[in-house]
């Protein structure tokens, strides 16, 4: 019975960011369990071909979009796109974001407004764009990607911190909105994981060390760690579960 629980198939999840990190790990955990997925990526299009092509191997459909979410036409892009397609969205995992580390009175106008345009308003965006197909069959799942940053916020990411708090609640504003339409939403918090991301930071031995003391597991965590919770909250295992804000950090979100 519990097996079922995690069963998909059917549903198509569109996954932000789904080529490579975090992104591809949930992406091949929705098509192991039968989803179709349609990766967006922005621009390493052979990371994502090669994340489309591990997909394939569970025999279901996947799909790539290549779009830059900083656009400002996201809903009429969104819409030219999905209407080419067989199927619509039942799950949206919003999971690519940016950061710029930069003291925060060193921020510009466009770095501002690039962090705050792909991790705050592309998500409200895509939400909008989605919805409506989930209102229609009473299902859906929307993931976003948070960080450990909501709570501990980086100090040379003020703006992207900020904008993970941003989501978050509207993660929890959208979830007394959207429940009676079957529809739940959730935020997935991810502490320091070693992704391309974070490669040049982690590779000074002095900050990785540092970075370490902080966590009450002691280790840097792997982009896959992320996958099975998001599976969780993807399917009607969850489907109790909305409005909640769950730390996959290994402790980090703890006061030392």
């Amino acid at each position: 019975m519990i097996k079922e629980l995690f069963d998909i198939k059917g549903k198509t999840a569109l996954v932000t960011g789904g080529g490579q990190g975090i992104g591809r790990y949930i992406s091949l955990a929705l098509a192991e369990h039968g989803a179709n997925v349609i990766i967006n990526y922005r621009s390493d299009r052979s990371k994502a071909e090669d994340t489309c092509k591990k997909i394939l191997e569970y025999g279901v459909e996947a799909r790539l979009w290549e779009y830059d979410l900083n656009s400002e036409t996201i809903t009429s892009d969104f819409t030219g796109f999905i209407n080419q397609l067989p199927y619509t969205i039942d799950i949206l995992v919003l999971n690519a974001s940016v950061q710029v580390r930069k003291s925060w009175n060193e921020v510009t106008l466009d770095e501002f407004n690039y962090q705050i345009n792909v991790n705050v308003r592309a998500s409200l965006e895509l939400i909008q764009c989605c919805v409506p197909f989930m209102e229609q069959k009473r299902w859906g799942r929307i993931l976003t990607l948070g960080s450990v940053q909501q709570s501990r916020p980086g100090r040379q990411m003020i703006i992207y911190a900020a904008s993970k708090a941003a989501q978050l609640n509207m993660v929890k504003n959208l979830a007394w909105l959207l429940g009676e339409k079957g529809i739940t939403i959730n935020n997935l918090a991810p502490g320091v994981i070693g992704t391309i991301r974070n490669e040049k930071v982690l590779a000074n031995d002095e900050f990785k060390k540092n970075i370490e003391r902080k966590i009450p597991l002691g280790y840097i965590g792997e982009a896959r760690d992320l996958a099975s919770t998001a599976l969780l909250l993807c399917s009607n295992a969850g489907r109790y579960i909305t409005g909640t804000d769950i730390f996959v950090d290994g402790g980090m979100n703890l006061p030392e």
